[in-house]
């Protein structure tokens, strides 16, 4: 995998080499093997390669076309590639190499901006055709690989990662306030919004093209809808087709010219990657598991470790201290952005330890948002029974899950008790989202003051159809795949393994598969109370019951007791320093109160205080200091 980045000039002036070349130099970790510049009068494309496939010099990048018509700065891995080769060959072009993006530029040559939707796997690129003077950008269809844009009527800067971006002196670095509800909110900032005003994301499956200066826009993929229930409708029709279609996902993934490998949790999706793999290959599959001290209930090693037994892997594993909150400056650098899934420091930590022993590895990244996965999805449907009890009886349990202390466990009762009963009484997509934001309403008005700013109520709402006859879980389902997983699960697992110089690729999410699997009636997923029902059913015979039957556990970061006993003081010492409260984003007495709930047992705010403390990183390393550094 890789990194790229590049300027166009819209008024006309060469572009620098020296300022390319700065971008570039932040993205050596996303591309230790190989790295240049490319300038060509109003355009410069940059690029730092991961090799995977061609280790030789002639798979560098940028990589240009034999007659110097083209260049192409790419990120990515084309799994169809040797096929998209032999129809090229048999039309008459000949290659140099036997990487995948030479394939790419004769696409081009042959379809224009069209030659996007022949690919198939994770890519973001930026192409320059010379005699045409036409930029085209774009990013696969479900925004597996990241790529950031600012523009203004001079000219337009784009680059793999935000930092790349601020590298360039005309790119300003102005905190994007107004979108500050909507991070405390959903916990990440939602694209293509990032948390730098007129620094945007080019959102999964478009492409931007810039043709004699003008710039458009448009969507080349889009995803199907999830299908509605259908009470006739039988597992055993759709499971031979879901069997080969994800069999051949896991299969060209294993394409590479490098070691290859694949994360383990002991879950049912990575178990499954595992188990075809190892069907696949002749040496046994190198699989990566990882852990915590102190809390049970987050560790999955055991499970992880059964299943490396079972199918006779060369299993490694390791373990999570809480000291791994040194890691949190570390993290909000390759992020880039204020980010609250702390499972950011076990997602980088196992993609470091994995990079000692291969450069690939396989991830179930995608199983939940196809197969609905999430327990949640489920509590929508109980919601709308519990809906239907009398007001008095809704009333008592609400009192009496408000008097429950909330544990640090992974799976609190009262914790998810309160967050069920709260969320059960509003409309079926406000309550899905009262489950899931990390700061509701009463917190942001208790936190902000009164500051304004867009309602992330109402942003979430506009995700949904009023109009729409399908089941809510349908629905659900379509929301999760296009905001959840490339904002959140993504961006996460895209960062914490470029950070570690390791190519993550993730089955679930090819696109062929995802096509199959959104005609599948959704009662054949959520199975009453069966999560992923489909998906189980087509498991067995590969993997053992009780792997497959197991109650899902997230991958979750213990820090709801780390910020209760170990971190305690570290949380105080940041969130109430005169640094941070000086800023004037918060009510100073609002963050105390949340860290005196969270101490004292009343509250578990884990997840808040971990946003709050990157929000602060985050400015220290990127808008405090004359240029952002790393720490």
């Amino acid at each position: 995998m890789c990194g790229l980045c590049g300027i166009l000039n819209r008024d006309g002036a060469p572009v620098s080499h020296d300022v390319l070349a700065a971008m570039n130099a932040l993205l050596v970790h996303r591309g230790p093997d190989q790295g240049r510049e490319i300038v060509e009068g109003v355009c410069g494309l940059a690029n730092r390669r991961l090799a995977i496939l061609d280790l030789s010099p002639s798979g560098a990048l940028p990589m240009c076309s034999a007659d110097g018509d083209i260049t192409m700065a790419y990120n990515g891995e084309v799994y169809n590639f040797p096929d998209l080769r032999r129809s090229l060959e048999a039309q008459g072009e000949t290659f140099r190499s036997t990487s995948d993006a030479e394939a790419v530029i004769a696409l081009y040559r042959r379809h224009g901006p069209d030659f996007v939707t022949h690919l198939r796997g994770m890519f973001a690129l930026a192409l320059w055709d010379a005699p045409n003077q036409t930029l085209v950008l774009t990013r696969d269809r479900l925004g597996k690989k990241p790529l950031y844009i600012y523009q203004d009527e001079r000219r337009l800067v784009f680059a793999s990662e935000i930092k790349a971006l601020l590298a360039h002196p005309d790119v300003p670095r102005t905190p994007a306030r107004a979108t500050l509800p909507l991070l405390l909110a959903y916990g990440y900032m939602p694209a293509p919004q990032t948390a730098f005003e007129r620094i945007c994301m080019l959102p999964p499956g478009h492409r931007l093209v810039v043709r004699n200066g003008t710039v458009t826009e448009s969507a080349y993929w889009t995803p199907p809808h999830a299908a509605s229930s259908d009470p006739a409708a039988r597992a055993e029709d759709w499971l031979d087709a879901v069997r080969d279609k994800f069999d051949e996902a896991v299969r060209i993934r294993l394409l590479s010219d490098v070691p290859l490998g694949a994360f383990l949790s002991g879950g049912l999706d990575s178990s499954l990657i595992v188990a075809l793999m190892a069907r696949r290959t002749s040496e046994r599959v190198k699989t990566f598991a990882i852990g915590f001290t102190g809390e049970t209930s987050y560790d999955e090693t055991a499970y992880a470790r059964r299943v490396a037994e079972l199918l006779g892997t060369d299993h490694h594993e390791f373990i999570v201290e809480p000291d791994a909150i040194d890691l949190l400056p570390f993290l909000v650098w390759h992020h880039d952005q204020p980010f609250a899934d702390s499972s950011a420091i076990p997602t980088y930590l196992v993609s470091k330890h994995t990079r000692d022993h291969v450069t690939v590895a396989l991830t179930g990244d995608g199983g939940d948002e196809l197969f609905a996965g999430y327990e949640r999805f489920y509590a929508a449907t109980l919601a709308a029974r519990y809906r239907r009890l009398p007001g008095l009886v809704r009333g008592g349990v609400a009192a009496a899950v408000g008097l429950l202390p909330e544990a640090t466990s992974y799976r609190g009762v009262s914790q998810r008790a309160r967050r069920f009963v709260n969320g059960a009484a509003l409309p079926p997509a406000e309550a899905y989202f009262d489950w899931v934001r990390l700061f509701d309403d009463a917190l942001l008005a208790d936190m902000l003051a009164g500051q304004g700013g867009i309602a992330p109520s109402a942003d979430f709402a506009a995700h949904f159809d009023p109009d729409d006859p399908r089941d809510f879980t349908a629905q659900l389902l379509d929301v999760n795949l296009t905001t959840y997983l490339p904002d959140d699960l993504l961006i996460k697992t895209d960062r914490a393994s470029m950070a570690a110089s390791l190519e993550a690729r993730a089955p679930f999410l090819d696109h062929e598969l995802l096509e199959l699997v959104a005609r599948i009636p959704v009662n054949l997923k959520l199975h009453g109370g069966t999560t992923k029902y489909l998906l189980k059913e087509a498991a067995r015979g590969l993997l053992p019951d009780d792997i497959i039957d197991r109650q899902k556990h997230g991958f979750g970061v213990p820090v709801g007791r780390w910020f209760r006993e170990e971190l305690r003081d570290y949380a105080r010492e940041i969130l109430l320093d005169p640094q941070a409260t000086g800023r004037g984003l918060f009510r100073s007495d609002a963050v105390r109160r949340l860290l005196d709930e969270h101490a004292s047992g009343q509250r578990n705010h884990g997840q808040r205080i971990w946003l709050l403390l990157t929000l602060e990183w985050w400015y220290r390393l990127f808008i405090d200091p004359p240029v952002p550094g790393a720490p």
